[in-house]
């Protein structure tokens, strides 16, 4: 696979075989972040879990003290007054059977969020299976099925994220752009350490975060010391 002469520059900078302090790797990670665009650095979290055992499972949502420096765009399924709460929150959309055929009949996803109130579930329940692949179907663990819709918007739009064990037994993460620099990106990386610590299953055995790495978008990966993450 073809490597470009600014990737094979961030790779000089890594040491192959050192694992990384957390500090250590979040300032490397911005000088290997050589895009011209403003790159997101990610997280990548290989957990000591087994996500076909449902007491084994993780998922959840934390609002990163930073944000990620994305504009998120909100859309709302709710009807009446919670509608009119979602309008005056700042939510981009808000509807409810109108967005369900508009989602259904153009493809139409031009949105990051999807909140809902509890009464709407059983309307949007026929998007599963295109809003579920793509992340965005509302859930309660997350905080995106509620009624205080006014209160999940502003956390969306002031920098939520949802991490969740994926079918590998991963956990991926934005945790900001390369321009926050160390230090407001470390503050969000151990804000979300933090949460997934706190999510521990009772039934995971033996060491939790197996490994961890770090990377910006066009960038390679930096491997973090997992005892510095308990």
């Amino acid at each position: 696979m073809f490597k470009g002469k600014k990737y094979v520059d961030s790779v000089k900078l890594i040491e192959k075989s050192k694992v990384y302090d957390p500090a250590e790797a979040l300032a490397l990670v911005c000088q290997t972040s050589k895009a011209k665009f403003d790159e997101t650095i990610e997280v990548h979290f290989r957990m000591g879990l087994d996500g076909r055992h449902a007491d084994q499972q993780i998922r959840g949502a934390v609002v990163l003290p930073n944000g990620t420096g994305k504009t998120v765009r909100v859309l709302v399924f709710a009807k009446g007054d919670r509608a009119n709460e979602a309008r005056e929150a700042g939510a981009d959309y808000v509807g409810d059977v109108d967005l369900v055929e508009k989602i259904q009949k153009e493809n139409w996803f031009d949105f990051d969020v999807v909140i809902a109130t509890p009464d709407m579930m059983g309307t949007i329940g026929r998007l599963g299976r295109v809003l579920g692949p793509k992340g965005l179907m509302p859930n309660p663990k997350s905080g995106t099925v509620t009624m205080d819709v006014a209160k999940a918007i502003n956390e969306a739009k002031a920098g939520k994220i949802e991490y969740r064990l994926d079918k590998t037994n991963l956990v991926h993460c934005p945790i900001g752009k390369a321009s926050f620099g160390a230090e407001k990106l470390a503050e969000n990386f151990n804000t979300l350490v933090g949460a997934i610590n706190k999510a521990r299953p009772a039934a995971a055995k033996g060491q939790y975060i197996k490994n961890c790495v770090i990377a910006s978008t066009m960038g390679p990966g930096i491997k973090v010391n997992t005892s510095k993450l308990g």
